[in-house]
């Protein structure tokens, strides 16, 4: 057991623990959505099954198959033509909040995820973190707890690219 001197050197520790903390859970948070941001993009182009509460996505009407083979595309790449969908997403951390998010600036994947009168919903937002439920949890997780015990990173680097490029 640590012992201190007095109340401001107990109080020292206190705050370099905390600081600690905060930024091992923010370098967690980076991880995570750099995860959920590659998973979203590879879900670009490849028909999707359902997971959690998002649906299989429809294979695409002959009358859109046609239009994209007219329009000089490949045929049957669900949301995949120029790419721009796929590099629309991206995602933004706040380390001082502790948040981040990940999406699109779009306006097409908002139609894309939710569907609209015409277009089954096709969603890959919300399907990226439900693919990668289990590694949030094991990273955050981690990260909070190497953030209390004031250790490494946990998971360390390599596992991190490990789980992002493997996922």
């Amino acid at each position: 057991m640590r012992s201190f001197e007095d109340l401001g050197s107990f109080a020292a520790e206190l705050i370099a623990i905390e600081v600690g903390f905060h930024m091992k859970l923010a370098h967690g948070l980076e991880k995570v959505a750099q995860r959920v941001e590659k998973t979203a993009k590879d879900e670009i182009g490849e028909y999707q099954e359902a997971i959690g509460p998002f649906p299989d996505w429809e294979e695409l009407a002959d009358s859109t198959k046609d239009d994209r083979v007219r329009k000089g595309f490949t045929e049957n790449d669900p949301l995949l033509r120029s790419g721009a969908l796929r590099d629309s997403i991206g995602h933004q951390t706040d380390i001082n909040s502790l948040e981040a998010v990940v999406g699109s600036t779009s306006d097409i994947a908002v139609y894309q995820e939710l569907g609209t009168e015409k277009i089954p919903p096709r969603p890959f937002l919300g399907p990226a973190v439900e693919k990668n439920r289990s590694a949030i949890k094991k990273i955050v997780g981690g990260a909070a707890i190497r953030g209390l015990l004031g250790g490494g990173s946990i998971p360390t680097e390599l596992e991190y690219d490990h789980d992002i490029h493997e996922g």
